[in-house]
């Protein structure tokens, strides 16, 4: 005899956003140099080691961001750096809507294919777009790993339980 399943509830976007504040996901920045000027998002939606071979990692950016069109369009190389556990004043400024002020201060650099990436974090990759497809509200942008840097000793943050925490140093 089988059982069948007992019917779904109505699930709602703020059901769903509680329920995903359970998982810790790291945070980083993806940037690039669009017309002489720097450009950044913040995501909590970084999968490192999508694949090995080639090198991937994905993140989903939501269809809202203003951001997310320009670097697509703009960069033909984007700098992804994790955010650490010292920088959620800056995780937060960069984030900001006030677009003059986002890198007022911010050590950061481009390469000579103007891929950003922010100074002093635990790591940074350069990509470029290897595919993107739409998911729901989001677009799921899988990106391929040019070359990457990272410091072991510099702790990461994480966006868990809708705050911000810091990661320890383990021995």
């Amino acid at each position: 005899m089988s059982l069948s399943p007992a019917p779904a509830a109505a699930v709602t976007a703020l059901d769903l956003r509680q329920a995903f504040a359970q998982f810790p996901q790291g945070v980083v920045a993806i940037g690039a140099e669009i017309n002489g000027a720097p450009e950044a998002l913040v995501a909590s939606t970084f999968t490192a080691g999508v694949s090995l071979d080639p090198p991937l990692a994905t993140v989903a950016v939501q269809h809202t961001s203003n951001t997310w069109p320009r670097l697509r369009e703009a960069a033909s190389h984007l700098g992804v750096s994790v955010i650490g556990a010292d920088h959620e004043g800056l995780c937060r400024q960069i984030a900001s809507k006030d677009r003059a002020n986002r890198f007022t201060g911010v050590d950061y650099s481009t390469d000579d294919d103007g891929a950003l990436t922010l100074g002093a974090t635990p790591m940074w990759l350069k990509t470029r777009i290897y595919n993107q497809f739409t998911a729901g509200d989001h677009d799921v942008v899988v990106l391929e790993i040019l070359d990457l840097g990272a410091d072991q000793t510099k702790p990461g943050l994480v966006f868990h339980n809708s705050t911000f925490k810091r990661l320890p140093i383990l021995d």
